[in-house]
């Protein structure tokens, strides 16, 4: 049996603004009406071999993570979190300690949450193709046959072919990102892959690998790992421990290194969806060879990629161009620029401003705000519960709160009083008083939230009771 590792830590930053850092790439549905995550976590359900998986996601995600799995009907077999991002070699060795424990002759199928894969029988061959050779030690991973001079990814050069395994070569080198000139040569010798970032091995033979390697990351992982524990229904890593561990990839941490990498060449419909560009490329173009996703209007405009999330987007005469607009941003950049997108990201961040990492709509265990407004010792927000829900017990010490239900009904505890609120009712929640909001029935709950205080930061909470086990966390 083969379980699947999917890796769920990326930020996507080359999709800013739909991506952003607390709610990534994986998370969004950008390619079909499931998300890259659930697509990754239902692509190799239904065939026979395939054990639940192993998930692998930043601890700030894991609401959003075991939601999405529960919605796409996948019960994973653990979703670990990482306190901090430490790469993907780290991410590995962690899912082969956890497997190893159960079965000492594991096999790890490695999938990055964010990839799309059209031909699925395509990649079920090359994984039975691999399989004998995973058994027997070799860490296998799976080069793409390039469909020409890409920039934008590493490559891999075979060497000699594998004497027992048909199609299946030993791997000479992996190489970085080339510039235009070196990949125009990489792909008309015929002998380099795009890197997939997909491997196919056994957890036994990665953590020996790694040990001999990395000696200082596989310690620090064991570490970490050993002092984990159960929260709901997550592992949680110790943070200490995990921090302490070196970040690296598993191709500088492992396969750079090893005497045992495998490459199987494949041609799968691949796409590692990592820009504006990619998306356009495997998006459904029309007769002007525009992508266009949400309410959009054009005009004599060809081969461009036009997202809206909110507003009407109306665009004349443009040509190769991506817009993409939300709540809050408006992206609009030539089509073969958009790898530059991070650097705005970059900008943001040393602003120190909220569109790195938030949307306007923010996601919570039990549902989401939203904030339509902002003045000096003001904010409105558009809060929703989801059925069954309740919000932790907290209070504040700079602000106060008034609730005003447009749809649904709300149970309130505001102090010692217990009480419901229905559509147009509404309560107020003095300063340094502790409440609860729950929502006892089966719709969705709406309510605006007004804020008023000297200070309104997500911070000013202090949780007394929460079922998600929030208590020591921001909201």
């Amino acid at each position: 049996m083969i379980t699947p590792v999917i890796l769920c830590g990326g930020s996507g930053t080359r999709l800013w603004p739909l991506s952003r850092e607390f709610y990534p790439k994986q998370l969004l549905a950008l390619t079909a009406e499931q998300t890259l995550l659930q697509q990754t976590a239902t692509r190799l359900a239904s065939h026979e071999g395939i054990n639940p998986p192993l998930v692998i996601c930043n601890e700030e995600h894991r609401f959003l993570v075991a939601e999405q799995l529960r919605q796409a009907q996948v019960n994973p077999a653990a979703i670990i979190l990482e306190p901090v991002g430490r790469n993907t070699a780290p991410a590995v060795a962690l899912a082969a300690l956890h497997a190893k424990k159960s079965d000492t002759e594991a096999l790890l199928l490695i999938l990055p949450a964010d990839h799309l894969i059209q031909d699925v029988d395509h990649f079920i061959q090359a994984i039975e193709s691999g399989t004998p050779l995973a058994k027997q030690g070799k860490l296998v991973t799976f080069g793409i046959m390039p469909e020409g001079p890409e920039t934008g990814y590493g490559y891999i050069e075979k060497g000699e072919a594998m004497t027992d395994a048909d199609g299946c070569f030993a791997i000479k080198q992996f190489v970085e990102k080339p510039d235009f000139d070196t990949a125009v040569h990489y792909v008309d010798s015929g002998n380099f892959f795009w890197n997939s970032g997909m491997f196919l091995l056994q957890a036994s033979s990665f953590l020996t690998e790694l040990n001999e390697h990395n000696q200082t990351m596989a310690t620090a992982c064991q570490q970490a790992y050993d002092a984990s524990q159960p929260d709901l229904d997550f592992l949680r890593l110790e943070r200490e421990l995990f921090a302490a561990c070196p970040s690296d990839s598993i191709d500088y941490a492992v396969m750079e290194k090893t005497t045992q990498g495998v490459v199987i060449p494949v041609d799968p419909g691949w796409n590692d969806i990592g820009s504006w560009a990619a998306l356009w490329e495997v998006g459904e173009q029309d007769d002007d060879g525009n992508v266009v996703r949400g309410d959009v209007l054009s005009h004599d405009s060809h081969n461009s990629y036009l997202h809206s999330s909110h507003r009407l987007i109306a665009a004349v005469g443009v040509d190769d161009l991506v817009v993409v607009e939300t709540a809050d941003a408006v992206l609009v950049s030539p089509k073969d620029r958009v790898q530059e997108v991070k650097k705005i990201v970059t900008m943001l961040r040393h602003d120190e401003r909220s569109e790195a990492n938030l949307h306007r709509q923010v996601f919570r265990p039990w549902g989401s705000y939203e904030g339509i407004m902002n003045g000096d010792r003001f904010q409105v927000k558009i809060i929703t519960v989801t059925p069954g829900a309740t919000l932790s017990l907290q209070m504040h010490h700079h602000r106060a709160e008034h609730w005003i239900v447009v749809s649904g009904t709300a149970r309130i505890t505001k102090g010692e009083e217990v009480f419901n609120l229905s559509e147009n009712e509404s309560t107020y929640i003095p300063l340094g008083t502790t409440h609860r909001l729950e929502n006892p029935g089966v719709i969705p709950l709406e309510l605006i939230e007004v804020q008023s205080g000297s200070y309104l930061g997500e911070d000013d909470i202090v949780r007394f009771e929460d079922q998600y086990g929030r208590v020591n966390e921001q909201e």
